[in-house]
């Protein structure tokens, strides 16, 4: 039997995304995910590790084509026997606590998570004689740098719980291919953003449904943190950044243009938050060297993209509610 392909986190915004690609090249694939009813920010914040709500892949009517396998990151032997009996031979692994403030209130369920789980995940494709994995770390792992943008040699030095967790997933994932021959990639990840993304903690699905419901998003910033945002179609193709840093205030101005308002955002912090990288970008040379690959997208067509994709949904979006009584987003 031909070997399948397992998406861990497949249910989640850069899951779904990359299974919808990998279905569209022709792939089994099988989606492995642990759903838990959550709040409407998709955050359980009281038990157990933190579990990101699984709608994305059902929004974008890929649930029935896909093989389900419900299941957590937390049993190597159940992960094993998954593995074993879908006779998988690629992973991708996706699944994780993204979300930096949920980190850094409840760390301990997130280093189950993104840490224990990945070793866990690794484990259990060395177990089953998985041939190929891919890891998803993030910019993040790097922390604080003057030296910029990031490349491979970076060191990574984080300084904060969400940091630590993918700084040490992304080191532990690296040393199963000279220790055990495991093959294995890791992607640090930019900021990925596009329809879909169900987390609105973050910036642009936070600003955009804003924006479509003519209120102020909710900044935790004074907005002058900058990021590099790669959007989602580009992530799948291949992970890395867009190569450029843009303002969190230039994107939200973008935003409000594309959505035809002029609503200002509502600025609850000043300058970075605590626990907040003030600028990050990715250098993609390397990977644009080995493959001729490079982002497409430009920020101002992605977020138009976004905006076209969320005005579409209606029911992906939150209810709209004044910007007092909502979570701060990241940045």
């Amino acid at each position: 039997m031909a070997g399948t392909t397992l998406v861990t986190g497949a249910g989640g915004f850069i899951g779904a995304w990359l299974t919808k690609s990998l279905l569209e090249r022709g792939e089994a694939v099988i989606a492995l995910d642990r759903p838990a009813p959550t709040s409407r920010d998709g955050i359980d914040r009281d038990e157990g590790p933190l579990i990101i709500e699984s709608r994305t892949l059902e929004l974008l009517d890929l649930d029935d084509a896909v093989i389900a396998a419900p299941g957590g990151l937390d049993d190597p032997n159940e992960l094993t026997r998954t593995f074993r009996a879908h006779h998988v031979s690629t992973v991708f692994h996706l699944a994780a606590e993204p979300i930096v403030d949920a980190v850094r209130a409840a760390p301990r369920a997130a280093f189950e998570t993104n840490v224990r789980g990945t070793w866990n995940v690794l484990e259990a494709c060395q177990a089953a004689d998985v041939e190929r994995v891919v890891v998803a770390s993030s910019d993040k792992a790097y922390g604080r740098s003057d030296d910029l943008p990031y490349t491979e040699d970076t060191p990574l030095r984080p300084t904060a719980p969400y940091e630590a967790s993918k700084a040490a997933a992304d080191l532990i994932a690296r040393s199963y291919w000279p220790t055990y021959g495991l093959p294995v990639a890791v992607t640090r990840f930019a900021n990925v953003y596009g329809g879909g993304d169900l987390n609105f903690s973050r910036l642009v699905p936070e600003a955009v449904c804003a924006a479509l419901s003519g209120r102020s998003a909710v900044l935790r910033s004074d907005g002058s943190p900058e990021r590099d945002f790669l959007y989602i179609d580009d992530a799948v193709a291949f992970n890395a950044g867009g190569g450029e840093p843009h303002r969190v205030s230039d994107v939200i101005d973008l935003i409000n243009r594309i959505a035809d308002t002029d609503a200002e955002p509502a600025i609850t912090g000043d300058g970075t938050p605590d626990g907040e990288i003030d600028r990050q970008f990715v250098d993609s040379t390397k990977l644009r060297s080995a493959t001729g690959w490079q982002a497409e997208v430009e920020l101002a067509d992605g977020l138009r993209r976004a905006t076209e994709w969320y005005a579409s949904h209606p029911s992906a979006r939150p209810a709209s509610r004044p910007a007092e009584t909502r979570d701060p987003v990241n940045a």
